[in-house]
């Protein structure tokens, strides 16, 4: 047990998460997004947290054996100036399995494309 975890009363130990951050967002580049993602992917869970489905031809291959864990996201975070994605794949359906974890090599290509194109869409400039 690391010495945060025994001091907050965890029990677990805190790992860093890999994200895919860009910020500094002007307030009308916060709306255009916010807008967007709402439209996309319905209104933000968890205050300002939005859930991009992947493609199915991006799973790996224990993703696609498990169906009962699919389907599979990536969380974004929408802030005032920031938006941050998880570069860890999740699903809805259990907190742990052997297929939740960090994104492949081709799902982080794949998701970091797919947020630049929302931007390129948008006319936000990066």
């Amino acid at each position: 047990m690391s010495e945060n975890s025994a001091l907050y009363g965890w029990g677990v130990t805190q790992i860093a998460m890999k994200q895919y951050v860009i910020d500094e967002l002007r307030p009308e580049d916060h709306k255009k997004i916010k807008r967007y993602l709402d439209d996309a992917y319905g209104a933000a869970e968890m205050g300002a947290i939005y859930w991009m489905r992947i493609a199915e031809d991006m799973l790996t291959e224990i993703q696609r054996e498990h169906t009962d864990c699919q389907p599979y996201y990536f969380a974004i975070e929408l802030a005032e100036n920031r938006l941050a994605l998880e570069l860890l794949v999740r699903t809805k359906n259990r907190i742990r399995c052997a297929c939740i974890g960090y994104a492949s090599k081709d799902q982080r290509i794949w998701i970091i494309e797919a947020v630049d194109a929302i931007f390129e869409q948008l006319d936000i400039a990066t």
